[in-house]
């Protein structure tokens, strides 16, 4: 089975409930305008009918541009839409099942893992994650209910826990952008700072210059 596609820089995450200016495809198209080298699809409310219906042309908008597209939580709405894969959280779906799910149909799938300390995160990667998202790495209020905050060190704790890409979540901004780097991750991935910007197109590219600058710093 071919590798999945790779595990871009900067993941925004579309979505429906914080704004209803645009939809999700309209966002993804918003957001790799701007820089966004993964789109990860996020709603959470809705019927399966009103998701795979709102998926299917945000998968066809990220394709048209050669990103993946992501789903989170739901494995079935990912397979159904022809998704680059699906991030999973402690109450999904198991990812050693997921793995095997997309196996036996003979699908690449990029399968990324939710999680709030170094040894989930290690967990993550030993069940088979192809990339972690670890959070939250500052306060957030796109959760009700968000876990305890974790800070630069717990991000520094988790990036050291495994060699898969980490991805630092929640309450990331462009002027903590090098921070996360810093600190380990691989990239950022952000939601409401893109989609209920005024112009997400350009709130995106914020985010996309500064991983840009800290990589040129970076020693050849």
């Amino acid at each position: 089975m071919p590798p999945p596609p790779p595990v871009g820089r900067l993941h925004v995450l579309t979505d429906f409930h914080f704004q209803q200016r645009l939809t999700h495809a309209e966002l993804a198209r918003e957001a790799v305008a701007g820089g966004a080298d993964t789109v990860q699809f996020r709603q959470k409310t809705g019927t399966t009918r009103d998701q795979i219906a709102n998926l299917v042309p945000t998968v066809g908008a990220c394709r048209a541009s050669g990103v993946p597209c992501l789903v989170d939580d739901r494995l079935g709405l990912a397979l159904a839409a022809g998704a680059d894969g699906v991030h999973l959280g402690a109450l999904d779906l198991p990812i050693g099942r997921a793995r095997a799910v997309a196996q036996g149909l003979g699908r690449p799938l990029v399968i990324g893992a939710t999680a709030t300390t170094a040894s989930g995160a290690a967990r993550a990667q030993a069940e088979g994650a192809d990339y972690v998202g670890f959070g939250p790495v500052f306060p957030t209020a796109s959760k009700a209910s968000p876990a305890s905050v974790k800070g630069l060190d717990g991000l520094e704790a988790a990036c050291r826990a495994v060699s898969v890409p980490v991805i630092a979540i929640a309450g990331v901004t462009p002027e903590r952008v090098a921070d996360c780097l810093e600190a380990g991750a691989w990239g950022v991935a952000v939601m409401t700072a893109v989609s209920t910007a005024t112009d997400p197109a350009r709130a995106a590219a914020a985010f996309r210059d500064e991983i840009d600058r800290w990589l040129a710093s970076r020693p050849a």
